[in-house]
């Protein structure tokens, strides 16, 4: 079927919009409606040329909609079902059966490489195959081909553009903290970056209890959101040395550390910032070739960890279930972080979201 879609074709260049045609879905694929989509970060890396796939391509991994036909395989979902969709999973490695999907042996290969594991590419346009399945969907499209591993319903509550960055940025940081670093009811943590990721750690350490949060983050108007969220503490990273601003709060250093910037020179200064036996978790994704922070030395001997983290350690079909939970409690308020843009708008509110205007960018389609 042809469809509309967000079209990268050069590395750094705008997305276009464009018209692609779909495949129908095999025997083990859902076609799903994207109602609303997420703009990630990793979406702009893969753009950059960040990922093992050649452009043109559809991205978009956070994709929320409404099931539209099943292949014949197809169990888990039916059409006319709300679902939003996630990352992908193979479900009988070793890793996804003891529920860490996120670890999955095959994660590479499902969801990075830009075609299904035959070689085949679900897109096409005028004859030519268009790089797809992007993390199993490439939802930057009026339509996407998802898979039971990746797809799960969605109650009636909760509105698309809410839905959707649940599949990446939000379980991400929230479940980065929660789950990942699962810090003890009292303790302290360091979240660098106060973006979507970022500020959904900030929720995820209210969550856990935490009783220091501190944010680093350069917005202002990302400072106060972060406090509003639960930050006890903010710190503006032009203040300068890191350490001595984190010590000045807790003079022995802080318990966790959660990196959402991959960037070195954070990093370093990070490792500085933690206690005897405090823990860096990393989801930021750094530059290639990008070393392990900190002086092996300290790391013995105060017995210090870093450790990288995909997905906030999530298993999408239990713990986004849990988020909505938290979400109707009031204690994941996503509307604070959610700015919607019609889907024709993808350049303007990617700008937007790269100059601090907003924080967590969700494209709407239209119905039909």
């Amino acid at each position: 079927m042809k469809v509309t879609a967000a079209v990268a074709r050069s590395a750094g260049a705008a997305f276009t919009i464009e018209t692609v045609e779909l495949d129908d879905p095999r025997p083990d694929e859902i076609r799903v409606r994207v109602a609303a989509v997420g703009v990630c970060h990793t979406d702009i890396v893969a753009r950059e040329g960040g990922m093992p796939f050649t452009l043109p391509a559809v991205l978009g991994h956070e994709g929320a909609g409404v099931v539209e036909s099943v292949g014949s395989a197809v169990t888990k979902v039916a059409p006319g079902d709300r679902v939003a969709i996630t990352f992908r999973s193979c479900g009988v490695c070793d890793r996804c059966k003891s529920g860490d999907p996120a670890y999955c042996y095959t994660m590479p290969m499902l969801n990075y490489i830009g075609m299904r594991p035959d070689g085949t590419k679900a897109l096409a346009q005028d004859g030519q195959p268009v790089s797809s399945n992007f993390f199993g969907q490439s939802s930057f499209a009026t339509y996407a081909l998802a898979y039971e591993r990746n797809v799960l319903k969605l109650p009636d509550d909760i509105p698309f553009e809410l839905a959707a960055p649940l599949g990446c940025g939000i379980q991400t940081g929230a479940g980065g903290v929660i789950l990942a670093l699962a810090p003890a009811k009292g303790s302290s943590i360091l979240i660098l970056g106060g973006g979507a990721v970022g500020l959904s750690a900030v929720m995820g350490a209210a969550i856990a209890a935490c009783a220091t949060i501190i944010v680093v983050e350069p917005h202002a108007v990302r400072r106060a959101l972060a406090q509003e969220l639960g930050a006890t503490h903010v710190i503006d990273p032009a203040a300068g040395d890191l350490a001595g601003a984190v010590r000045a709060i807790l003079a022995t250093g802080v318990d966790y550390a959660f990196d959402t910037t991959g960037r070195q020179d954070i990093l370093t200064a990070t490792m500085n910032c933690l206690a005897p036996k405090g823990v860096l978790g990393i989801v930021g994704i750094p530059a290639p070739g990008t070393p392990m922070p900190g002086d092996l030395g300290t790391v013995l001997t105060f017995g210090q960890t870093v450790r990288g983290i995909i997905e906030g350690d999530s298993d999408p079909d239990v713990f986004i279930p849990e988020l909505i939970t938290h979400w109707r409690a009031g204690r994941l308020p996503l509307e604070k972080l959610v700015k919607t843009f019609p889907f024709a708008e993808i350049n303007e509110a990617i700008a937007a979201q790269h100059h601090g205007d907003c924080v967590k960018v969700v494209l709407t389609l239209p119905e039909g």
